[in-house]
Formats: C-alpha cells, sequence, structure tokens
C-alpha cells in the first residue's frame, strides 16, 4: 500500500469505469469520502459519470487511449486535487507502473504495493515464488514470447518434446502476463500444440502486450477456488474464507458463489492457510485473490493472485457482513484491520450471477447497443451491482458486462432460488443477454447438487441452457401481442381518419399480415379483428380461444385459451422485444417489400459482431475445407473466428487486418458449388 500512515483520504479517483466504479463511489460516499470519475467518449452519460462528485473526460474511446493512460489519469488527480486513486478491476489494476506513479505524484494507492503486484505479475514467476512458500504447484514449461524476460525460446519441436517428457498432456497454454481468459488453449494431443501456441501468443500480445506463456499440465473436471484474502500495513493477513467459481464460459466466471460446496471445514482450512502463505510470501497489504484449481481428488494446486479486488467480492462481503471497499480505503488510510475481520465468521450463502449483453446460443458473441429498459427487482436478500441504466450503450471498446446479481439466503438452494427468480423477472429489452442461461443453469438439477465444475457447460449445452424454453405456442403469443403492439403504435401516430376504429380494413376478408425474424426462422403473423374480437394465427396455425384484452404500443394483454398474460413490448425501429411470464423474445420486423440487392451474395461469410480484424487465414483462389479458419476478428477483448462453412474455393476476400467492420459486413466469399 502506498499511503501514509493515519492519514485521511478526503477525495478519491476512481480509475475504472461501469459497476465497479459506481460501488467504489457508493462506499467512499458513504465514509464522506468526495469521489471523481475519469471516463472516455463513449462513457459520457453512464450512471457511474453521474454518481461521481466531479468528473474528467480522458478524450478517446479505447481503452489505450482513455483508461490505459497513466499520464491522462494521473493529471486528472492533479486537476480536481484527489489524494487518492482506487484502480478497481482490470485496466490498471495490477499495473506496478501505475502504482509507482501514482506515489511518485504524492497519491495514495488503493491497492497492494508494487512489488507485491510485480511479483505476482508475471505467473511464471509467481508460480516460482508460491512453490518456494510451500504452496502446491503444477508442473509447467515457459515460452518465451521475445518480450518478457522469462521463458525459452523453442521451437515446435522442442515444446513438443518437453511438454510429452516434463507436463503430460492434456495441457493447458496460458499467458504470462494477463488473465480474464485470453491467450489460453487447452490442448489434448501433440498434433494441435502448434496452432494453440501461435493463437494464444498472438493473442497474448494483443491483450497484453507480451506474448510470454507457460504451458501447464491441465487437469480435468477441476473446480476453481479462490480464497479472499486481506492484509494490513501492520503485518496482520487474514483469510476469509472460499469462492466457488467453476461456472466458467471461455475460461471467465459467470456464476459465483460462497462458501464452495466441495469444501468442508478441514479443506476450508488447508486452503486458507495457504492462501495467508501465499499473501505473506509476497509481503501483501489490501484485498488479493489467491486462485487454485481442485481436483475431483481433493487436491488443490495454486493458480495464481489477483492483486486487486475482484469482480464476484460481494459474495464474500454476503456472508461475512463486511464491506471489502470499506476495508480497502481503511487499510489505505494506514490503519489496522479492524477486529471483525481477525475475527470474521461465514453466514448463510451467498450466489452472484453476471449478466452480460451476448448471444449465448452464437457462441457467447459480445453485443454492442442501447440498452432500451434495465429493471432488475431487489426484493430482501437480493443485491444488484449494475454499471448500465434505461437508455445506456453498449459499447465494443470494453467487456459487455451489464450487472452483478447477487442472492444471499440461509442455505444455498434459497439462495439460488432467490437469485433465479430476480433473474427471470428482470426487465430487459434492447440488447440479447445471458439471463435465460443464468436462470437456468440456476435451476438445473447437477447444478443445484453442488455437482459442478469448469466443464460444467461443456456437458450442458450453453445454446440449450441459453435458448430458453419458449415453445411453439409461446413463441405465437409473443409474435401476436408484437404484431398487436405495432398496429396500436401505427394507429395512435395517425393523422388522418383517427376515428376509425383499430385494425379496421376496407377489405375485411383479407387479415392484417406481419413477418418477423426469430433467429434463424421467419414467422408470418396474421390477424383480423371481428365483431366478436379477434382472430389471429401463427404460420397459419390460428391461436385457440383468443381474447385482446387490451393493446398498447408498450403492453398487451392478452388471453389464449382461457389464461391470460401481460405482454411488455418494447420497440426500437423494427426490431421488437416482448416479455411475459414465458420468458422474452426479439423479433425484427420484415420489410414487405425488400431493396433490391439487399441480399448479399450466396457464400458470403458475414460478421457476426462489430470488431477488428486481427487475421486473415486465406487468399482470393485458394481452396478451403470446411471449418477452416477464414478470418479472425477482435471483440471486447476476446478472438472469434469465422470458419468456412463447407469446402469451397475463396472468390473473394473483402477485410484486411486492423479493418474495423460492423455486424453484417461480408469478411469473404467462398463458393462451393460443384465445379469449385
Amino acid at each position: 500500500m502506498t499511503g501514509v500512515a493515519d492519514m485521511r483520504i478526503r477525495k478519491l479517483l476512481v480509475a475504472n469505469r461501469g459497476e465497479i466504479a459506481a460501488r467504489v463511489m457508493r462506499t467512499a460516499r458513504a465514509m464522506d469520502i468526495a469521489t471523481v470519475a475519469v471516463h472516455s467518449d463513449p462513457d459520457a452519460d453512464a450512471p457511474f459519470v453521474a454518481a461521481a462528485d466531479e468528473a474528467v473526460r480522458l478524450p478517446g474511446a479505447t481503452p489505450a487511449e482513455t483508461y490505459l493512460d497513466i499520464q491522462r489519469v494521473i493529471g486528472a488527480a492533479r486537476v480536481t486535487g484527489a489524494d487518492a486513486v482506487h484502480p478497481g478491476y482490470g485496466f490498471l489494476s495490477e499495473n506496478a507502473a501505475f502504482a509507482r506513479a501514482c506515489e511518485a505524484a504524492g497519491l495514495v494507492f488503493v491497492g497492494p504495493p508494487p512489488e507485491a503486484i510485480e511479483a505476482m505479475g508475471s505467473k511464471i514467476a509467481a508460480k516460482a515464488l508460491m512453490s518456494r512458500a510451500g504452496v502446491p504447484v503444477l508442473p509447467d514449461v515457459t515460452l518465451d514470447g521475445g518480450t518478457g524476460d522469462t521463458g525459452e525460446d523453442l521451437d515446435a519441436t522442442e515444446i513438443g518434446v518437453r511438454v510429452g517428457r516434463d507436463v503430460g498432456y492434456p495441457v493447458l497454454v496460458k499467458a504470462a502476463f494477463g488473465g480474464g481468459g485470453r491467450g489460453m488453449r487447452v490442448v489434448r494431443k501433440k498434433t494441435e500444440l502448434a496452432d494453440a501456441v501461435t493463437g494464444a501468443r498472438r493473442e497474448a500480445v494483443a491483450a497484453f502486450g507480451d506474448g510470454t506463456l507457460f504451458l501447464e499440465r491441465y487437469v480435468d473436471r477441476p473446480r476453481h477456488v479462490e480464497v479472499q484474502i486481506f492484509g494490513d500495513s501492520h503485518g496482520n493477513v487474514v483469510s476469509l474464507f472460499e469462492r466457488e467459481c467453476s461456472i466458467q464460459r471461455r475460461y471467465q466466471k459467470i456464476i459465483e458463489e460462497s462458501p464452495s460446496p466441495a469444501v468442508d471445514d478441514e479443506l476450508r482450512a488447508e486452503l486458507s492457510s495457504a492462501a495467508v502463505a501465499a499473501g505473506k510470501a509476497i509481503g501483501y497489504v489490501g484485498a488479493g485473490t489467491v486462485e487454485f484449481v481442485l481436483a475431483p481428488d481433493g487436491e488443490f494446486y495454486f493458480l495464481e493472485v489477483n492483486t486487486r479486488l475482484q469482480v464476484e467480492h460481494p459474495v464474500t462481503e454476503c456472508v461475512t457482513g463486511l464491506d471489502l471497499v470499506r476495508l480497502q480505503l481503511l487499510v489505505a488510510e494506514g490503519k489496522p484491520l479492524p477486529p471483525e475481520v481477525l475475527t470474521a465468521e461465514l453466514h448463510g450463502h451467498a450466489v452472484e450471477a453476471r449478466l452480460y449483453a451476448e448471444q449465448v446460443p452464437a457462441g457467447f458473441l459480445p453485443v454492442s447497443g442501447t440498452l432500451r429498459r434495465f429493471a432488475i427487482p431487489e426484493p430482501p436478500g437480493v443485491r444488484v451491482d449494475a454499471g448500465v441504466a434505461d437508455g445506456s450503450v453498449v459499447s465494443t471498446h470494453y467487456d459487455p458486462m451489464l450487472a452483478k446479481v447477487i442472492a444471499h439466503g440461509p442455505t444455498r438452494e434459497e439462495a439460488c432460488r432467490t437469485l433465479a427468480r430476480a433473474l427471470a423477472d428482470a426487465r430487459l429489452t434492447g440488447l440479447v443477454t445471458n439471463r435465460t442461461l443464468l436462470v437456468n443453469i440456476l435451476r438445473e438439477p447437477e447444478f443445484l447438487a453442488g455437482r459442478i465444475d469448469t466443464g460444467y457447460l461443456g456437458r450442458h449445452d450453453p445454446a440449450v441452457l441459453g435458448a430458453g424454453d419458449l415453445d411453439a405456442d409461446a413463441l405465437a403469443i409473443h409474435a401476436v401481442a408484437a404484431a398487436l403492439a405495432g398496429q396500436a403504435e401505427r394507429r395512435a401516430a395517425a393523422t388522418v381518419l383517427t376515428t376509425l376504429p383499430s385494425g379496421w380494413r376496407n377489405v375485411p376478408s383479407e387479415p392484417q399480415r406481419v413477418s418477423f425474424q426469430n433467429g434463424e426462422r421467419e414467422l408470418d403473423v396474421r390477424y383480423r379483428f371481428t365483431a366478436d374480437g379477434v382472430r389471429a394465427s401463427l404460420d397459419g396455425v390460428e391461436l385457440p380461444g383468443l381474447r385482446v384484452l387490451a393493446a398498447r404500443p408498450d403492453r398487451v394483454r392478452i388471453e389464449v385459451a382461457g389464461v391470460r398474460r401481460d405482454c411488455l413490448v418494447d420497440r426500437a425501429g423494427e426490431v421488437y422485444w416482448v416479455d411475459s411470464p414465458l420468458g422474452t423474445v426479439e423479433l425484427t420486423e420484415l420489410p414487405r417489400f425488400p431493396e433490391p440487392g439487399a441480399v448479399a451474395h450466396v457464400g458470403s461469410l458475414l460478421a457476426p459482431m462489430p470488431g477488428t480484424v486481427v487475421s486473415v487465414g486465406v487468399s482470393p483462389g485458394e481452396r478451403v475445407a470446411q471449418g477452416a479458419a477464414v478470418v479472425v476478428l477482435e471483440a471486447m477483448k476476446m478472438e472469434h473466428t469465422v470458419r468456412a462453412p463447407a469446402d469451397g474455393v475463396v472468390s473473394a476476400v473483402d477485410v484486411a487486418v486492423g479493418q474495423q467492420v460492423d455486424t453484417g459486413t461480408v469478411l469473404a466469399v467462398i463458393d462451393s458449388g460443384e465445379d469449385s
């Protein structure tokens, strides 16, 4: 901690964005500490900026221009008179140079000393240090990335030999500097190793500026268990128990809980002892997390130390009753850890779900755009840490996490039930989210029984869990509700014949018709207002016993087969979001008369999301096999590979490395005819 003993922080600059910035400011305000936000241009209207007492614009959009620019952040602290800086998580939070720059500028860095950050900044050096401290570690081979100061410069053959001899398969390829799943690949056989190393190195360089890798023995079906530690400048280092973080997609956690259902009192003591030993080995001060892989046989091995506050810290706060940000600020002021920290106990169970803007069935593709409606209920036992509100814009430049929703209850089952209901009752429109996936995991029997590991979403298809359970009848109700809401909106905006009843037609034998796109499916809705009410059908199948009790542009109350439901409708242009007790569905209204040339050439590969082209793997005239990598896009910190859907010949490549593309941009064209 780069503070001064027993000083008082009066003004805190939060060098971060989104939900963590808002969360830090909430505690600072409660402690009578003034707050300063820094923000990029896309974040100018974000809720965390409004929550601060003062805000400083960092001109630009990308992280490198804004939240990662040390001099700009330090300059913002100087111009506002801040005396301390909280880095949140991500961005500069584990950057020793930033901690030193704060110290040089006379600012308190709310985090560990630069030496502790440096000691854990390289996973390779960290493992060596932990091994000397008696913490169990896994065997590995380290590869130099050209810019690091560790690792060996080995060719592909030598790598294969070393891995086979010293590590064994399966092996996990990991970036030495960084985290969040970037630069990670699982390799199960020697023939896959070279491609995995190349891809991991490229991603590591792009994300962290260093391609140094290490290849570590991969434990099949492990649990990811981490221990929250806290240290102060008076020599205290304590464990605040473990968190279970095994539910992951792309090596990133999406559901976390405390305590772990796999950890009993004896194992908890062993994990805590190892974590405290790790903290003491590096002179840790402040909030940190020691991460372990827990094998099915109960053995555990060191993964890394996160020298910052974790995304999932709220579950620890719920089960201990402690405010970890408050403790960070107290320790930064030079105070010892309060007695309630030294004698902390577990109370009940807490579960956290990370709500992302992403298309789960499409492989967790991040989504950008405007979040029109954001409302999550907060009954007793539920906490929402959000970085967005109605009208917030989700940018392609940052992680697409919208909020964390946390539930605390006397038991694990009760906490899961409470969290599932809060998510299910949320009103989220404007962007596709992973809400349905989260709800269905929380209700899934294997998860509820605590039989989880990092391979959970490998055994349970996310595309199935995340698709929801809208059957044909439910889809029909939502589609008809969208059609009626659209019709009501048009009538409300009419400037002529305003006295005509809604739905009146001068050719009564012809029903009104609207077509929607839902995923890969096109829906044909037809409806007719009659003297007795309304008749409607989806794809020729009539809804039985239909009664429309109310139809407004934003709400349709509909009764089908004797069951009444309220459908909330939100619309942006041609896109409708319909939310009811049956679930939420997104529908895109199709034009009745498409413009000529609006359809892409057959064989076109389209960008599935906005992003940057980081690799083009084919050339015009080249023959490719089904599944071959054609283009690699980077969006929201992750790489996404667009592959050939079938064997064929590349007839065109329409993008280049470094180019920015929007969703639907033609990347390449592959002709797959018989003569290809």
